[in-house]
């Protein structure tokens, strides 16, 4: 809705005057209509404090770390303990949520000026740009007053209903969005960080918990993405198979009673989350699989929890999501003022 007055003109070829009072009478209807507006989203706001039991923040400092695809899959995993979840994709210029939960081609449902999520996977409600936009290959260019008003209508005018927990996953860095929903979301009750065991990931992965702490938001702690890549084979039972890792070094492993043997090779490091969460002294969630099936997933729609619930990668997500309601059970959250 524009600020601006509302021009008024004949169907002659000159303007006709208005009559004295028109436009500032139809400009303080619309200033009214405005700010009715923003008294029911803040209203909204309030509300979500009480239907939403825990809101957690989904953070990286850099891009590429595969913070979405851990945002998907907190959600699903919640989910499949029986929580009700929703999942708010607040990257307004590349909304990638939806697609990795084969939901990209739902409509939203908008009834009395609130906007009702779309149902995923599992139950967990979902709301994201994407939704909005009507050619995916068209970028929306926004400036930063227009972009932080949409984050607040996500905020203030989606219909969750009462949620367990909702994940709300940020684009990378530390600048306007996470501020934003930081100050008009009330009861936050932390950040997760999403890195991988490179020393530059790492280096972003401090900025970003430095930012929870400047913030006074708690990190609830680190996710290492990427860890490792597991190669399984089979053997004569009781062997000893040697494979050739990164840089011709040999590596050996032992066969079961069965033949099957399991080999773990760290492709990007391994340990770079511990230690950064060691040196910031915040949790250690966990650590996520270097997994090519994640990326088969999130292209054809079927994330990894889903297509192998029982496999690695879903049991790592669920280490991780149990240290998540850990650190919920042993922190309070501080008020965070509606602005």
């Amino acid at each position: 809705m524009s600020d601006s007055p509302i021009s008024h003109h004949s169907g002659g070829t000159e303007p006709q005057q208005p009559v004295e009072g028109e436009d500032a009478s139809t400009e303080q209807k619309a200033q009214m209509e405005q700010a009715y507006a923003q008294m029911r989203r803040k209203m909204r706001m309030s509300q979500l404090d009480k239907e939403i039991k825990h809101k957690i923040m989904v953070l990286s400092g850099k891009g590429g770390v595969g913070k979405s695809t851990v945002s998907v899959g907190l959600a699903l995993s919640l989910a499949r303990q029986g929580k009700k979840v929703g999942l708010m994709d607040i990257d307004i210029t590349g909304p990638n949520v939806p697609k990795m939960l084969g939901v990209e081609n739902a409509d939203l449902h908008v009834e009395d000026g609130q906007i009702f999520p779309v149902i995923g996977p599992h139950g967990v409600k979902v709301i994201s740009m994407a939704f909005l936009i009507e050619d995916p290959d068209k970028p929306v260019i926004w400036r930063g007053p227009i972009k932080l008003g949409a984050i607040q209508q996500f905020i203030g005018d989606v219909a969750w209903g009462e949620l367990d927990a909702l994940i709300i996953d940020f684009p990378p860095g530390t600048s306007d969005e996470p501020l934003t929903v930081s100050q008009s979301l009330p009861g936050i009750d932390g950040v997760v960080i999403v890195t991988t065991p490179q020393e530059v990931a790492l280096l972003d992965s401090r900025k970003s918990i430095n930012f929870a702490k400047t913030i006074s938001l708690p990190c609830l702690g680190v996710v290492e993405n990427m860890s490792g890549y597991t190669i399984r084979g089979t053997a004569e039972p009781n062997t000893t198979v040697s494979i050739i890792g990164p840089k011709g070094t040999p590596i050996e492993s032992q066969t079961d009673e069965n033949g099957d043997w399991m080999v773990t090779l760290d492709v990007f490091k391994s340990g770079g989350g511990a230690s950064a969460a060691t040196e910031l002294e915040v949790p250690f969630l966990g650590a996520l699989p270097f997994d090519p099936g994640i990326v088969r997933g999130g292209d054809d729609g079927v994330h990894r929890i889903i297509a192998e619930p029982d496999g690695a990668t879903a049991e790592a997500f669920d280490i991780v999501v149990r240290n998540v309601l850990a650190e919920l059970e042993n922190s309070s959250s501080p008020s965070v003022k509606i602005s």
